[in-house]
């Protein structure tokens, strides 16, 4: 048995003795699935200074500018389906050994992969859908991009004439309480904590597995690079996410 393998077959092990897991994603898990990591060259952010929300706020120039932004990474984001790493945390979640998915990420790829919508907790938003900012409606984008890319209109709310925005969380802008509190309570209520594809170093919500660790739980980093938290780690693998996934949950 390679040392991978025995692994892969300590992680299956922990799985197993578990009752009430939590997935932690990042950007890793959808690499897979070809959308680019916003810090990895050739990442968005490596071409455009990211717009803080101070300034979308501020200014209908950079409202525009975000918009443009939005609709040229949809291109890419639109082409993504669900890889092995999204399917086998959703066969985690069907079997019930993983009670909620944690994740940074905005694609939307869990849902689509067969987790419950009320079992995923977003921290950073879902850029498959608007919302105004000042009553919450929800906005699908077909229309607003249609719109837009006619003489670059900006949105505003039917309701009350308020900035929509896509539905995720901007620099400078708070992180959402309810997604916070949620993911908080299940960290403490999990005895294994799996985080996956993160780089561990964006907080507050890198602080997740540290928690699920000091309240004792064993944690879990599946990710390609180290991080600061592989030395608290009760097993770190540093391997490709689907494969390792698919053969620790035996996905058919």
């Amino acid at each position: 048995m390679t040392e991978n393998e025995a692994a892969i077959h300590q992680l299956r092990l922990m799985i197993h003795q578990s009752s009430r897991g939590v997935v932690f994603t990042g950007a890793g898990i959808s690499t897979e699935s070809g959308i680019p990591d916003f810090r990895s060259p050739g990442g968005i952010w490596t071409k455009y200074q990211p717009i803080d929300f101070r300034d979308f706020m501020a200014s209908e120039e950079m409202r525009r500018e975000s918009w443009r932004r939005k609709i040229a990474a949809d291109a890419v984001m639109k082409k993504a389906r669900p890889n092995t790493g999204h399917l086998a945390i959703a066969k985690l979640v069907q079997i019930g050994k993983v009670s909620s998915v944690i994740t940074q990420n905005i694609d939307g790829l869990h849902q689509l992969s067969g987790v419950p919508d009320e079992q995923v907790v977003e921290l950073h938003g879902n850029a498959t859908y608007a919302a105004c900012l000042e009553c919450g409606k929800r906005y699908e984008l077909e229309a607003i991009y249609k719109t837009f890319q006619d003489n670059e209109t900006l949105p505003e709310c039917d309701e009350c004439g308020g900035i929509i925005k896509t539905a995720t969380i901007s620099f400078g802008q708070a992180m959402p309480i309810d997604e916070m509190q949620a993911a908080e309570e299940a960290t403490l209520a999990c005895d294994l904590f799996i985080a996956i594809g993160s780089s561990l170093v964006v907080y507050p919500a890198a602080g997740f597995p540290d928690l699920a660790k000091r309240n004792g739980a064993r944690l879990v980093i599946l990710n390609r690079d180290p991080t600061p938290l592989d030395g608290i780690a009760d097993l770190v693998l540093n391997s490709e996410i689907g494969p390792t996934l698919s053969a620790a949950v035996g996905l058919d």
